[in-house]
């Protein structure tokens, strides 16, 4: 019986898996959001909550046992400046999964992986300086 076992295989090898898994977390921390299947986006959202939990704690055996996990010098940097700190007054629950529907190609159920505090870029329109057209004086 598979009482009290949460690893989600995924098809590959426990180092295959490792790995797949960190980049995925990696990418979600450098763009915020990923677009994956649901099983990736239900075996990565726990690794990532981890890791912003270490995050969350700023210190130097957090840094270090996330690169452990990690492997990218630029996303624990990232992690620890910018994603941990604005998640800092929250008690869990950091990721997200948005369900989208099925890939066309062999309809496997595709989903979002997101932080929930995402980064807001508040973008102003810009109005192009398009030179005015003389009027016509009216006769």
């Amino acid at each position: 019986m598979r009482h009290s076992r949460r690893t989600i295989k995924l098809g590959r090898k426990a180092e295959h898996r490792n790995l797949m898994l960190a980049n995925q977390v990696c990418s979600l921390i450098e763009h915020q959001r990923i677009r994956t299947t649901l099983a990736k986006a239900k075996a990565a959202r726990p690794i990532a909550e981890k890791m912003l939990t270490l995050a969350k704690r700023g210190d130097i055996h957090a840094r270090r046992l996330a690169f452990a996990y990690l492997h990218q010098k630029s996303a624990v940097q990232k992690l620890f400046a910018e994603v941990g700190p604005r998640s800092a007054n929250r008690s869990g629950g950091y990721c997200r999964i948005v369900k989208l529907g099925f890939r066309q190609s062999d309809a496997s159920p595709m989903a979002y992986l997101e932080l929930v505090d995402l980064a807001v870029v508040e973008e102003t329109p810009q109005t192009p300086n398009k030179p005015t057209k003389p009027q016509k004086p009216a006769n």
